[in-house]
Parts: structure tokens; C-alpha cells; sequence
């Protein structure tokens, strides 16, 4: 069973002042982008993402609101967007999964970290996944 890594979008597009307000959804698209090379080898190895994210093919979600939801999916990346909040549907796909399934999820929200910590799912911040 492959690992599961759920992308806060909003929060990881939002962590670098790129510009990224004058186009969210380029914005949403970019980072969906990035995050595909990811699919098949996991994330890059630091000393904040856990060893089973790594070297390995994971299952990436990247979950979208606002300006964003209507972003597609790309081959690697399922696209979700959310039909209210994006921090309760992260939590929503983090209960989902089996209680076995490592999970990983991307943001830097302090209360989205908690709430899913308590779900069991490990958490790490943007840059892991910023190239």
C-alpha cells in the first residue's frame, strides 16, 4: 500500500510572496505540477518528512478551495477541491483512508496540523515540497 501525501494547497502556495494572489488558480496549477514528479519517488529527503515518503512512490491529493477548485487533476496528483473549507476536507481525506495507510500532510497551519495529528497522520511543512 502506497502512502498517502495530502497537499495543502492554499497554504503551501501561500507560503512564498510570489505573486501568487493576482492568479491563484496558476498559482494551484503550478504547485499541482511540481508535486507530480513526487508520484513516483516520493518526497525529497529531509530531516521533516518521514523516511517512508521518500524513495518511494507515494499517492499524492492536493486539496484546493476558493479561486482554485477548478483545477484538474494531473497524472500523479488527484485534485480535490473542497466544497467548503479546505482544512476540514484535508481532515475529511485524512479520516478516510485506511488506519494503516501512513499519511502524510503538507501545511504549516498549526490547528490543521493538530486536528490531523490526531487522525495519526505525520505532518511537514511547505518547503518539503517546494523545489
Amino acid at each position: 500500500m502506497k502512502a498517502l501525501v495530502v497537499v495543502d494547497a492554499a497554504n503551501v502556495v501561500g507560503s512564498v510572496p510570489d505573486g501568487w494572489w493576482r492568479d491563484r488558480h496558476g498559482a494551484a496549477e503550478r504547485l499541482r505540477d511540481a508535486l507530480t514528479a513526487f508520484s513516483a519517488t516520493g518526497l525529497p529527503e529531509r530531516t521533516d518528512v518521514p523516511a517512508w515518503a521518500c524513495g518511494q512512490p507515494v499517492d499524492i491529493v492536493l486539496v484546493v478551495e476558493g479561486r482554485a477548485r477548478e483545477v484538474a487533476s494531473a497524472p500523479g496528483v488527484r485534485v480535490e477541491a473542497a466544497p467548503g473549507s479546505g482544512d476540514d476536507h484535508i481532515v475529511d481525506v485524512v479520516a478516510a483512508r485506511p488506519p494503516e495507510r501512513p499519511c502524510l500532510v503538507v501545511t504549516a497551519d498549526r490547528e490543521l496540523r493538530e486536528r490531523v495529528g490526531a487522525l495519526g497522520a505525520s505532518v511537514t511543512g511547505p518547503r518539503s515540497v517546494r523545489t
